[in-house]
């Protein structure tokens, strides 16, 4: 099994950048990064659904959410799995669709980061 500096390394170069909750996880409780595995091997991965497609999905659930941080980590893996800008903003009709105003208004620092 990996060890979790592998596994933080592994999630870092997939997602393009290191989420904030890895590093304060890993100086917590170092263990607990080795769960986080499973995301390296589902959420960023091709299977029957493409990574790009579970990561608008997880963008999605995080703005339902109202998670403004969430949406920002999410954004940056977006952009970095080749999402384009159309694709996110087809996403966000999805979001107000089903979520509302308060979903789209917590994703205003992600779309910050499509200027």
């Amino acid at each position: 099994m990996a060890d979790h500096k592998t596994v933080a390394e592994n999630i870092e170069k997939k997602m393009g950048f290191k989420p904030h909750i890895l590093e304060t996880l890993e100086e917590l409780d170092p263990e607990f990064l080795t769960k986080y595995k499973r995301c390296d091997g589902k959420l960023l991965s091709d299977g029957a659904l493409s990574a790009k497609t579970k990561i608008l999905m997880a963008l999605a659930v995080v703005a339902s959410k109202q998670c403004e941080a969430c949406t920002v980590a999410q954004m940056k893996s977006a952009l970095n799995h080749g999402v384009t800008k159309e694709e996110i903003m087809e996403a966000m009709e999805v979001i107000f669709i089903t979520s509302g105003a308060p979903a789209v208004a917590a994703c205003r620092e992600a779309l910050k980061l499509l200027k």
